[in-house]
């Protein structure tokens, strides 16, 4: 079945945008993933039609009406997850990402303006998704980062399912570093244990070079899955602290 994404927006011209290029345009053309977008404007009722309107309360900017975004949403079929963007969901991370790629696709609204009536987000099954802590003019481009993330791990868009595998956060880490020809380049050289042929010594020094990297750029990884990562006490060990309790 192919992944299907419907992007519910008001500047539908934006897409695919990037996603027509690369690996991702490539995929698009040859069906392993699908894009629809849908106008917001087509469902106002009003002769202007008007998808927003004052803040309740007053304040600056406008907020999106619940009842036009609402009729936009139903008229997307059901069976994959109603996502919107916004910088008040949860933070979107590589788990978050790899399960949205094993599903049948996503639908993902694009705010505007001021933000949308809280009413539509009870009424109606969406999941907030942020792409970090900062304020976009719109969720188009959150939404072209989240999609691109996404279609990269279908299958068949990469040339080596592995590709996608030993990446940064893909283990809790940051991606050790890389290294190609030529050997020497101003005066650096390739690390001499890249070259050694050594797969076990290769790995090990991967390893410790991501968890380097991580303690230097985003120690917060280390300590959100320092615990995850340590290895649990064996049977032994456990059976020597239960009886050292008792």
């Amino acid at each position: 079945m192919t992944w299907a994404a419907t992007i519910l927006t008001l500047y539908p011209e934006m897409f695919p945008g990037p996603l027509g290029l690369s690996l991702a345009g490539k995929a698009l053309a040859e069906g392993r993933w699908s894009l629809e977008t849908v106008q917001i404007r087509d469902f106002a009722t009003d002769r202007h039609r008007s998808v927003d309107d004052t803040p309740a309360g007053g304040g600056a900017g406008m907020v999106m009406r619940a009842d036009v975004l609402a009729a936009a949403l139903d008229s997307v079929p059901d069976g994959r997850p109603k996502l919107v963007m916004s910088p008040r969901g949860r933070p979107l991370d590589q788990a978050l990402v790899r399960a949205l790629a094993a599903g049948p696709g996503a639908t993902i609204l694009c705010g505007r303006f001021e933000g949308i009536d809280e009413r539509l987000f009870e009424a109606r099954p969406l999941v907030p998704v942020s792409v970090g802590d900062y304020v976009l003019s719109g969720g188009e481009p959150a939404a072209l980062a989240l999609l691109d993330a996404c279609i990269r791990l279908l299958p068949g868009v990469m040339g080596a399912p592995s590709s996608g595998e030993e990446e940064s956060f893909e283990s809790g880490l940051l991606e050790y570093p890389h290294y190609t020809r030529p050997v020497e380049w101003e005066g650096r050289r390739i690390p001499e244990v890249l070259r050694s042929g050594d797969h076990a010594k290769i790995a090990a020094w991967r390893r410790q070079q991501a968890e380097a990297e991580t303690r230097l750029r985003r120690p917060d990884l280390i300590e959100r899955h320092g615990d995850a990562r340590r290895p649990s006490p064996s049977g032994a060990q456990k059976k020597k602290k239960k009886k050292k309790d008792e």
